[in-house]
């Protein structure tokens, strides 16, 4: 019968890198920030509004929110300050939409390097 520290060193602790003091890969400095940016739910909600390919201004979603116009500026910015969104300021009016290119290239770096080091 195999006693606690067999058990221990079979599940891969012994082979465990030591080096926790290893650089955070730069995709994932970038794929934090995203994460960060949707670990709010009325930002999940803004980004689930979007359709593929739409364009939305502040007003259009403020009009489907339950925020006040302030608060959906707020969480347009952190979400356009951590990529997730890229907007455009067309006349009187600063339209947004899903900067896709970028989380898939970020979010498909992150996954890249868990299939090869994992």
């Amino acid at each position: 019968m195999a006693n606690l520290s067999d058990l221990t060193i079979n599940h891969g602790i012994r082979d465990m890198n030591p080096d926790y003091t290893r650089a955070v890969p730069d995709e994932w400095r970038k794929v934090a920030r995203i994460f960060t940016a949707l670990g709010d739910e009325h930002r999940q909600r803004i980004l689930l509004t979007f359709e593929p390919g739409e364009r939305l201004n502040v007003g259009q979603l403020v009009a489907v929110s339950t925020l006040s116009r302030s608060a959906v500026s707020h969480h347009l910015k952190i979400l356009r300050e951590a990529g997730v969104l890229e907007s455009r300021k067309e006349g009187k009016e600063v339209y947004f939409w899903v900067n896709k290119q970028y989380l898939d290239e970020t979010i498909g770096a992150v996954l890249i390097y868990l299939r090869t080091h994992s």
